[in-house]
């Protein structure tokens, strides 16, 4: 089989100092998936900006179907046939998907006016042409993120890509999603097409991939065919130890509830009842995880608990407390912390630096402030110290959180909202775009406040993750709990699937 691409010994130094990719070198077959591993800041993302033009490497090669390339910018990427869908996605959302499609390349009419008709012509061809259906007409801040990204995917391919780069393509997909995404990356394989996928999922990897490249600490530890290796054999190659997959052990001591629901209904804009009389509660020392198929009304229900949304009716109390519609200020002052689903949009601020997104909520209580003044000496050492804790990869406590890996933010996000001794955690999809070693390092530090006597709400889309940690589980759809399960030792997945897809229910 022909190599369509070979990067050899590519060195990539940045002006803080730090060594991101070490005389990195491996090929990669034409018309194959080739999964890329590694954990977080392993390398992987800064090697992709190199191919695609964004970053410059200090030394090295890149081959490109038997040529040497140096591409100045990512238009010289794509116009060599490589196209790139980011991990945070890149499209403009006031704009539709059909103009999202030709943006840069638009049809004129008169070499002036923007030729609509003829854009959505091009963008019906495109998406006729490989199979994937989007909706051209509607805006892209409307549409499903596993939809966008396929307007990701059909964008690079409009500009004739013959290598697509997927960095942590399925991060926030849906199961469903996830499916969907696999069929058409097969289906582009079929086609001819390359693809170079990125992921911390291992099954997944398994999955998709003809070949796996494992990264670590900026240099290739292996490429293997993917049939080669088991998903515990690659998890060990990227950390370089073993990774335990176990459940954890139940918690001894089981305490008062500090969180109890009570009749929770939430009406949407368009009128849909999406909660219907949610109950349950949490008590101190256990796990709660909740299992469902994602859009079944978690998102709602997570966002009413922190203050994000307002219910239609029902109860929540907080440590005896009732708090139902109360401010997320109030309900984090009640000692709530809360993992959110979706980093970018509710657990950072990109503008600032990592040392202003952790004190973000405390930095005017003493001891970080004196006065009306914050004690910038005193964060910066408290800072360090969680850094280091939480194992997150960073240049220093001063450098804006987006120049980290998607990952490393994840990182942060877990950091602040477990360093603050909450009594109740909700923790919403708390490992998500993070590698194995860091997921297992983020179920410790949980599982370690539980036993301290916090409170948590899991919900996850991984449910091997809530079979993991769980004390207990109760499976959501369509805005009701369908079953509960208070004894989980020898639950599966199989066991739980059947009510997360509404095929039977207990309740």
């Amino acid at each position: 089989m022909d190599t369509i691409l070979s990067i050899q010994n590519i060195v990539k130094v940045y002006p803080n100092g730090v060594v991101a990719n070490k005389g990195i070198s491996f090929d990669i077959k034409k018309n194959t998936i080739h999964a890329l591993v590694g954990e977080n800041g392993a390398g992987k993302t800064t090697l992709m900006k190199i191919l695609f033009g964004i970053e410059k490497p200090q030394e090295g090669k890149i081959i490109y179907k038997g040529k040497e390339v140096r591409f100045k910018s990512p238009l010289d990427a794509i116009k060599n046939g490589i196209g790139m869908v980011h991990q945070h996605l890149m499209l403009a959302p006031d704009l539709t998907v059909a103009e999202n499609l030709t943006l840069g390349i638009e049809p004129r009419k008169w070499k002036i006016f923007l030729d609509t008709k003829k854009a959505v012509d091009i963008a019906k061809k495109i998406t006729k042409e490989f199979g994937m259906e989007v909706p051209l007409s509607k805006k892209v801040r409307d549409l499903p993120i596993g939809v966008r990204q396929r307007v990701e995917i059909l964008k690079a391919l409009l500009r004739n890509a013959e290598l697509l780069i997927l960095d942590e393509p399925t991060a926030v997909l849906t199961p469903q999603e996830t499916e969907s995404l696999f069929k058409t990356l097969k289906d582009l394989k079929k086609h001819g097409k390359t693809i170079i996928f990125i992921s911390h999922k291992l099954k997944e990897v398994k999955e998709i991939a003809d070949e796996v490249t494992v990264i670590r600490d900026g240099k290739v530890i292996a490429t293997k065919d993917a049939a080669e290796l088991t998903e515990h054999q690659i998890a060990e190659l990227m950390v370089g130890r073993e990774i335990k997959f176990e459940r954890i052990a139940p918690s001894p001591k089981v305490g008062k509830p500090l969180l109890s629901v009570k009749n929770l209904r939430y009406v949407n804009k368009e009128n849909v009842e999406v909660l219907k009389g949610i109950s349950f509660e949490v008590k101190a020392g256990e796990i709660l995880g909740v299992a469902g198929v994602e859009g079944n009304g978690q998102t709602e229900l997570v966002e009413i608990l922190t203050g994000l949304r307002k219910p239609l009716s029902g109860s929540v109390v907080i440590n005896g407390e009732e708090m139902s519609g109360k401010t997320p200020r109030a309900i984090r002052e009640k000692g709530v912390s809360h993992i959110p689903e979706d980093r970018m949009k509710n657990g950072v601020a990109e503008a600032a630096s990592i040392k202003e997104n952790i004190i973000v909520d405390r930095y005017y209580k003493s001891p970080f402030s004196k006065g009306i003044l914050v004690d910038w000496k005193y964060v910066t050492k408290y800072v360090n110290e969680i850094i280091k804790k939480f194992n997150v990869l960073a240049p220093s406590a001063d450098a804006p959180i987006s120049a980290l890996s998607g990952g490393n933010i994840q990182k942060v996000v877990v950091a602040r909202e477990l360093s603050m001794n909450p009594s109740v955690i909700i923790a919403d999809q708390p490992v998500r775009g993070i590698d194995v070693g860091s997921e297992e390092l983020v179920h410790k530090f949980l599982k370690d406040a539980r036993d301290k006597g916090s409170a948590i709400f899991l919900v996850s889309a991984d449910l091997d993750e809530v079979l993991e940690l769980s004390s207990r589980i109760i499976v959501i759809y369509n805005g009701e709990i369908v079953a509960r399960f208070d004894d989980v030792e020898n639950l599966t997945g199989k066991d739980l699937g059947p009510y997360m897809l509404g095929v039977k229910r207990e309740v």
